[in-house]
């Protein structure tokens, strides 16, 4: 088990970190690209996991010239996520680091997901509970990169940001961590990496 007994609170990204949900994050993102004309990339998509949608929607249109309706198309990929047969499962590396802890330190969730998605997230696997706060996209006015979504998470939890420890899957989430004065712990394709 990983040691992190130099910390005094754990944030955890949800999508591709703590619940293995990207893929049909991805699939939803296809799907959407699809109907506004967007040129599909798994691998650009995939980085900007954890970035609130409709910050997405602006980094898509900059990057291919479009001028689409943020709330139009965050609408569009909320509904064909949610629309695809996919119950999200845990990712065991981060889960067996949540299991070890909780109780031990406040733990946190930072998500670029929307409130109202995540609380359903993790609620359906019996986390919501157990956190000691919950940071959103709807709680932000500033998305990953940016570290807000972090830094909230820890004055939730009453914890300066230098004793926290987040846990990510992207570089735009390792960078919004970093950024806000926390170590960060990377996931990759379900695996932590020490």
């Amino acid at each position: 088990m990983i040691d992190l007994s130099s910390y005094k609170a754990i944030i955890f990204d949800m999508d591709g970190t703590l619940v293995d949900s990207m893929g049909a994050h991805i699939d939803a993102w296809q799907l959407t690209c699809d109907a506004f004309g967007y040129p599909f990339d798994r691998d650009y998509q995939y980085s900007l996991g954890g970035v609130p949608t409709f910050e997405t929607v602006h980094l898509m249109n900059a990057k291919y010239g479009k001028s689409h309706d943020p709330a139009e198309v965050a609408l569009y990929k909320k509904q064909a996520f949610e629309g695809l047969d996919h119950v999200p499962r845990l990712i065991q590396d981060t889960l067996d680091v949540f299991n070890h802890y909780k109780g031990s330190m406040p733990i946190a969730v930072g998500t670029g997901s929307d409130r109202q998605h995540a609380q359903m997230v993790l609620n359906e696997h019996g986390l919501l509970a157990q956190l000691s706060a919950l940071v959103s996209a709807d709680d932000v006015t500033q998305g990953k990169p940016h570290p807000e979504t972090f830094v909230r998470a820890a004055e939730l939890m009453g914890v300066a940001p230098q004793h926290c420890v987040v846990f990510e899957d992207t570089d735009m989430g390792r960078k919004a961590a970093v950024d806000g004065g926390m170590a960060c712990f990377m996931v990759d394709n379900t695996r932590l990496i020490y």
